[in-house]
């Protein structure tokens, strides 16, 4: 594989090694800055040393890749608000007591159906210079009004640190927020905020503004809503607006991608300007100020669409191929797209934990690297034929590529993808062009009302071909089950194939056949730990009980009539199905005792009645029982008490203090998530 051959790939590959230790293992900060030091001095040693011939070249790469990890790990330290001294975080005691917290508003994210949510920048906390950025969520019943960007606020209220998730295989919120270096909630009503009169006026600010002005316009050209906020989308980057149901039509059909601002648009950026800026002359000044206006328009774009992951991947991108237009060089695009992961994760390296981001450099990658090899194998004559040839290969090459991570993160495959892709995308090189001149005149307060509904009629005609395609459910693959093992072993499968179909030869035949064994292999041995496995577990659902019993594929589903109905249809347990490769066979009313692998379980429902005479291991509380808590433990002597979050919060806390005077172990779902026995 030509692409590791170069020195930029491991280097590259040592610099994201080394953000990847930092941020799941987390080192000190002297060790990490001490072993840079150790690193750099080496580097430079050896530099002199291998210029003098002295030792072997290997010793010097071997420094270099040595520095770029170092450089890798105290990037992802540096770029970690929670090491930073006066971030919010670091005061534990902080966390669920009222303050006065004064913040900066920094961006408007989708709404919930309770609450209107903005990421904000903290100021201070009480009278104490604080930092870092804060989840606000806001009462939709008591404000009226969002707030832009910039607006100072003080608010009255108890910040929320994250908490893992509750339940099994469920997706970790707390741990996503993290990512994004917000480290905790702060929910509010509008009588807890007082708005400042101050307005912070930066880069953030303006591109608020101008978005918020390209759309006022439209709007003002009584543009349809829903049309409007897919426009938003393809255009400028924004997806809060869309509703549930048009984000699932194009998820289904495999177009969720071109909702998201990414290589796709850049690149229509780039030809677009280019070919407005042709009648310059080729003169080194003329070809000068071309690569100018290029790189401005480019990264106004990116500004404007808020600077997702995905939209600097592509800025960052094509900025180098327009600088390679410019210096006339044969730009190897693998080194343009390395450089432009160094560069994107040297300043921002939690954008590594992006899925966008993972999904967007896998995609493109695949694309110049397979592509040209399924181009081949047909050439066409006509050039109707090569350009919808052309459409099918680079959308077969994305999606050989990302299919595995879509698996892993999200659990389903659109079948036809190839097919919404051949008929969107010369439809929406369309769009592109005729939006992109919309947004320019309604930031420039003239909005054609011909020109509004062109583009209008077009994204109606889009939503309706996606709506289509993707109420064609039979070929939509949901709910695969897949873990980290089987995804590194289907891409080693992947890699090795197109490695022997490249070049083939009898040893790449024999890396590939490998790659087939070890991928049998790990699927044999994930599904032989499943056959093996046996446990019990009391989930953490609101007002309600849910416990399955699990023995190896087989779940074993214990609830009451309601639940037993719907089950089917409850997500918490459809992800913990699919986490644990099984399936739900056998469904039974709640009992008051449950019997698992030689441990008796005493349930205790809301009629507070229990048998006198039977010693069980575990007591499981539903539902809030009334009865003499005290008594009911001298009598019936458990080892251990589980409450789940049917019971209320007030009962639970005299509960868990009973349990500890009685040294008796206490796990409420509520607070420390699900109870597992094996």
């Amino acid at each position: 594989m030509k692409v590791l051959q170069f020195p930029l790939a491991r280097i590259t590959i040592g610099f994201v090694t080394g953000i990847l230790v930092a941020y799941y293992f987390k080192p000190a900060l002297s060790f990490v800055f001490g072993l840079l030091f150790i690193a750099v001095c080496f580097f430079i040693i050896l530099y002199f040393i291998s210029k003098n011939k002295v030792v072997a070249p290997i010793y010097f790469g071997l420094a270099t890749y040595f520095l770029a990890f170092n450089i890798g790990t105290s990037t992802q330290i540096i770029h970690t608000d929670s090491f930073q001294e006066n971030n919010y975080s670091n005061g534990k005691s902080i966390f669920n007591q009222p303050h006065l917290v004064a913040v900066t508003v920094r961006d408007k994210l989708r709404s919930t159906a309770y609450h209107d949510r903005y990421i904000v920048l903290v100021n201070q906390v009480d009278d104490v210079a604080k930092s870092g950025r804060l989840l606000l969520n806001v009462r939709k019943d008591s404000l009226t009004h969002t707030f832009e960007t910039g607006t100072h606020l003080q608010i009255n209220g108890s910040l929320y640190q994250n908490s893992p998730s509750k339940n099994p295989n469920q997706f970790d919120y707390g741990q996503y927020l993290e990512s994004k270096q917000i480290y905790a909630q702060l929910y509010a009503d509008a009588s807890d905020i007082k708005i400042g009169s101050f307005i912070t006026k930066d880069i953030w600010y303006y591109t608020s503004k101008l978005r918020s002005k390209i759309i006022r316009n439209l709007e003002k050209s009584n543009f349809n809503k829903a049309e409007l906020h897919v426009a938003v989308a393809l255009i400028l980057g924004q997806q809060q607006d869309i509703s549930p149901e048009i984000i699932k039509d194009y998820q289904f059909a495999g177009a969720v991608h071109i909702l998201s601002v990414s290589g796709l648009h850049i690149g229509f950026i780039l030809l677009f300007v280019t070919f407005l800026l042709k009648p310059f002359p080729n003169t080194k000044r003329g070809s000068f100020l071309k690569l100018i206006v290029i790189l401005f328009s480019l990264s106004s774009f990116g500004l404007i669409a808020g600077l997702a992951p995905s939209v600097l991947r592509s800025v960052t991108m094509f900025s180098f191929v327009a600088i390679g237009m410019y210096l006339r060089r044969s730009t190897n695009i693998f080194h343009t797209l390395l450089v432009s992961i160094l560069l994107i994760l040297l300043f921002q390296p939690s954008f590594l934990f992006d899925v966008g981001f993972q999904l967007s450099y896998v995609a493109l990658f695949f694309i110049l690297w397979l592509q040209p090899l399924l181009a081949g194998l047909w050439l066409p004559k006509y050039v109707f034929a090569k350009y919808f040839w052309e459409i099918l290969t680079v959308s077969f090459a994305a999606q050989m590529g990302t299919f595995p991570l879509s698996i892993y993160y999200f659990h389903q495959f659109p079948g036809l993808f190839f097919v919404t892709n051949l008929v969107i995308i010369p439809f929406l090189s369309v769009i592109m062009g005729l939006g992109v001149l919309v947004m320019v005149l309604a930031a420039l307060d003239s909005v054609p009302l011909f020109l509004a509904k062109s583009l209008e009629w077009s994204i109606f005609i889009l939503n309706k071909i996606i709506n289509f395609i993707a109420s064609l459910e039979q070929f939509i693959i949901q709910e695969i089950s897949f873990n980290w093992q089987l995804l590194w072993s289907i891409y080693l499968l992947l890699i090795a194939t197109i490695i022997w179909f490249k070049k083939p030869s009898f040893n790449r035949l024999v890396l590939a056949l490998s790659t087939i064994i070890i991928f049998q292999i790990t699927y044999f041995q994930t599904h032989w730990a499943i056959q093996h496995q046996s446990e019990l577990v009391i989930f953490n659902t609101k007002k309600s009980t849910l416990i399955t019993e699990r023995k190896g594929e087989k779940i074993t589903l214990y609830a009451n009539d309601s639940l037993l109905k719907t089950a089917l249809d409850n997500k918490t347990l459809a992800s913990y199905s699919m986490g644990n490769f099984s399936s739900l066979k056998v469904k039974k009313r709640l009992q008051n005792l449950i019997y698992f692998n030689g441990k008796k379980i005493l349930v205790m429902d809301s009629l507070g009645v229990y048998p006198k005479d039977i010693r069980p291991d575990i007591v499981l509380f539903t539902q809030s029982p009334k009865i003499n808590f005290e008594r009911f433990l001298e009598t019936m002597k458990p080892k251990m008490v589980v409450a789940d979050a049917s019971n209320f919060r007030t009962i639970q806390k005299q509960w868990k203090a009973t349990c500890l005077k009685k040294k008796i172990p206490f796990h409420a779902t509520a607070e420390k998530g699900f109870y597992r026995l094996d």
